[in-house]
């Protein structure tokens, strides 16, 4: 007897499906809704927005690296619960640009919804962005501490 379907020849790579059309199937939403962003992304964006607010009024944040980082390094110190810094600054060195640093972990366990964690952030950069302009907070965002 003549089989016209010839079998499927079992590959070298992992089955996407059981034999029974179930298992393994796409991503549950596509990449570029927000369901799809991963915490440390969210986080990044939120740290984005904040500087893009920023640099409209101050044009020469342009020049400086913002980074995020999980959490401070120690560095020989011990920080207690109320120490932990939740940013930093790092000045301008030989070729090198002036940085900003957020340190995700500890903003996100001070705060509690996405809204509180945007405002925290944005506090968190205008705080460290005057540090290193040498300006107070309210000169750098006149709505720094509004609630």
């Amino acid at each position: 007897m003549d089989n016209p379907v010839p079998p499927r020849a079992a590959g070298p790579g992992p089955r996407r499906r059981d034999r029974h059309g179930r298992g393994m199937r796409g991503p549950i939403a596509p990449p570029q809704v927000p369901l799809a962003a991963s915490r440390a992304e969210a986080f990044a964006d939120l740290v984005q927005d904040s500087v893009e607010r920023l640099e409209r009024r101050w044009p020469q944040l342009a020049d400086i690296d913002f980074l995020v980082l999980e959490v401070p390094h120690l560095d020989g110190r011990s920080f207690n619960d109320e120490a932990v810094p939740l940013g930093g600054t790092i000045s301008a060195r030989e070729g090198r640009p002036a940085r900003v640093v957020i340190y995700r972990r500890p903003v996100e366990i001070r705060t509690k919804g996405r809204d509180e964690r945007a405002a925290l952030v944005h506090e968190v950069v205008v705080e460290q962005v005057a540090e290193l302009l040498g300006l107070t907070p309210e000169t750098v965002d006149p709505r720094y501490g509004e609630d």
